[in-house]
């Protein structure tokens, strides 16, 4: 795990950019719904990746889509925060 950490830093740091631009463009959710499946699908993702079910290549791509889909969907959380917040001030 430490290996791919060392590997996908950009990409988790570029996930979690990408995310906070995301989130201040589009806001807070009206239909919450779509939000939660995403994180009900990061974490299958990373218990898949977790279990090693998919050995190869395509299991470093599971565990890269793991690792990087949480700071997406945390930037995107935070990008909507700051949205509301600029808005109320």
């Amino acid at each position: 795990m430490t290996l791919l950490l060392a590997v996908f830093w950009p990409g988790l740091a570029g996930a979690a950019a990408l995310g906070l631009v995301v989130g201040a463009l589009a806001g807070w959710p009206d239909w919450y719904a779509v939000p939660l499946g995403l994180w009900v699908l990061a974490g299958l993702v990373a218990a898949a990746a977790l279990a090693g079910f998919v050995p190869g290549m395509a299991g470093l791509w599971l565990e890269g889509a793991a690792l990087v889909l949480p700071p997406y969907l945390a930037g995107c959380a935070l990008g909507a925060l700051a949205r509301r917040l600029a808005a109320r001030g």
